[in-house]
């Protein structure tokens, strides 16, 4: 005989839903959707997190719901504002106050509605859909990036920043839109930026071209007569004043005009002189209907265009540097960009060659201070070299650990996990002073030892050595294994945060791990090797 759920049974299910879905919003507006898992929800709704799924299959049907529910309510609420009276502006402007309001009153809520993927691993499909959306209107630009707590927002320390510059701005435009287009075939969907956004000449505009005889007989200069212009239109600013902690902007517009002045009625607005005399603004200036860019962006005195190039995460910022001038080079000697154009690499990309060249000549500094401290030490020129040939090995061993992690990491969403990879970009490279500091830590363990049993204990050099390893094998394995156990999860679980500074964590990681091998190996044979040279002289 088939079940059938009675009104109380199924109002009380409704309400033990509503129970959850109201306890589920209530750890979004503390934390996000970061803070929402079936687990937290358990206990903050009070109920077995069995009781969970047989409401919610999963986290993701449980968000989803919960978005739903928030956003059907915001939506009511402006609809409910829109039915104010008044005049479309009027109304709008209210919509604008409550949607501000409610979006203040709960501000982790409505970040987390807007903006915030449920999984961080669903970051980039994000980007892409409010993307698309915004380039479904024709003639709109959308970029969308992930911020940096180093540089600014435009793309962080992973963007080619193209300054395009020249004289002629339509010639400026057309080139900087045919880059764009280029580097979309270059990358694979990459994020670019212009500033200006808008690559065309189609902004209507009224150009004001001065009668400066006329100015200057009702003695107007051209401060006096772009003010006088700017009141009858925009509104010119004159003042600001402190009411409280609130900063208030005074502006100064015309009665007749207000804020929103008609472009027919501009040339005949009276305009009181310096002399006295009130004459029509015609009578001044010029006015002339055009259509042109309404942002000029000038950079070192030059007519610019810049383009933020991001391209994608697996593709380091050196590679993209490299083949955004070969796709450079390719256009000039296409003839698609003319030599009255001149193309320079800045922000990140800029950086990159000079952090390149700086690291260079750390390294250098570096390793020269870190052989004449050995050298302190063992009072000795020659068995410091011996420590020294560990760097090197050490290099390559994290150049290899992060080579074989980005191979093994793209393999993981074959078992259903999120990807791991990291470019070599300009933070990992500092990982590399950080490695030559760290990596001869334990060498010199078993240096110092050998020679302290060869000189002081009279010891064959194969025993010197042998000894020194025995003795040693265990601090060397307990500072290895800690050290490896305290990077292994900044380098290998992926959460906020890590991304930045995974790429030194795995340098350093893997470097030690090499290290590590290379010390109880390779080292003895060479430390021992010398020890016996010495040995036959003597």
């Amino acid at each position: 005989m088939a079940y059938r759920e009675t009104a109380s049974v199924k109002a009380r299910k409704a309400a033990q839903r509503d129970h959850l879905l109201h306890s589920a919003e209530q750890l979004v507006r503390e934390g996000g959707f970061a803070n929402l898992t079936m687990q937290t929800l358990a206990v903050e709704a009070g109920v077995g997190v069995g009781t969970l799924y047989r409401y919610f299959d999963n986290k993701a049907v449980l968000a989803a719901e919960v978005f739903r529910v928030a956003t059907e309510r915001e939506v009511a609420a402006v609809a409910t504002a829109m039915e104010h009276p008044g005049s479309f502006t009027e109304r709008l402007s209210h919509v604008l106050q409550i949607f501000v309001q409610r979006a203040q009153a709960a501000p982790r809520l409505a970040w987390s509605l807007i903006a915030e993927p449920v999984d961080p691993a669903h970051m980039e499909a994000m980007m892409d859909a409010i993307t698309e959306v915004y380039q479904r209107y024709p003639g709109m630009g959308a970029f969308a990036a992930r911020g940096s707590i180093i540089s600014s927002n435009d793309g962080g320390t992973r963007s080619v920043t193209l300054d395009v510059a020249g004289a002629d701005l339509a010639e400026i435009y057309t080139v900087a839109s045919r880059l764009e287009r280029e580097a979309e075939q270059v990358f694979d969907n990459p994020r670019i930026q212009s500033q200006p956004a808008s690559l065309s000449l189609a902004q209507p505009l009224i150009e004001v071209h001065p009668r400066w005889n006329r100015a200057a007989e009702v003695q107007f200069s051209t401060e006096d007569l772009g003010f006088t212009v700017a009141a009858l239109t925009d509104g010119a600013y004159l003042d600001e004043f402190f009411l409280g902690d609130d900063k208030i902007d005074i502006y100064a517009y015309s009665h007749r005009t207000g804020t929103r002045p008609e472009l027919a009625a501009l040339p005949g607005l009276p305009v009181h002189t310096p002399i006295g005399a009130t004459v029509p603004l015609s009578s001044l200036a010029t006015l002339k209907e055009t259509v042109d860019t309404s942002v000029v962006r000038r950079v070192n005195g030059r007519r610019t265009v810049t383009l933020n190039i991001i391209p994608p995460r697996g593709v380091a910022l050196e590679t993209g540097v490299s083949q955004v001038r070969a796709m450079i080079q390719q256009l000039r000697d296409a003839g698609d960009i003319p030599d009255t154009i001149s193309i320079t690499l800045s922000g990140a990309s800029d950086q990159l060659q000079a952090t390149q060249e700086s690291l260079s000549g750390n390294y250098v500094v570096a390793l020269i201070l870190v052989y004449l401290l050995l050298v302190a030490i063992f009072t000795h020129w020659g068995f410091p070299l011996l420590i020294m040939t560990t760097i090197p090995l050490g290099i390559a061993s994290g150049l290899l650990g992060l080579a074989m992690m980005n191979g093994v990491g793209a393999l993981l969403p074959l078992l259903g996990l999120p990807p791991l990879t990291q470019p070599f970009d300009m933070i990992t490279m500092l990982g590399f002073l950080i490695l030559m500091g760290t990596v001869v830590n334990n060498p010199i363990l078993i240096v110092h030892q050998a020679t302290l049993n060869f000189r002081e204990k009279a010891m064959s050099a194969v025993d010197a050595v042998n000894d020194a390893v025995s003795s040693r094998l265990r601090p060397i394995a307990m500072t290895t294994i800690t050290t490896v156990c305290g990077l292994a999860p900044l380098v290998l679980i992926p959460g906020e945060g890590t991304e930045l500074y995974r790429g030194v964590g795995a340098i350093v990681l893997f470097g030690l791990l090499g290290t590590a091998i290379v010390t109880i190996t390779f080292l003895p044979a060479l430390t021992a090797l010398v020890l016996s040279l010495f040995q036959k002289r003597a």
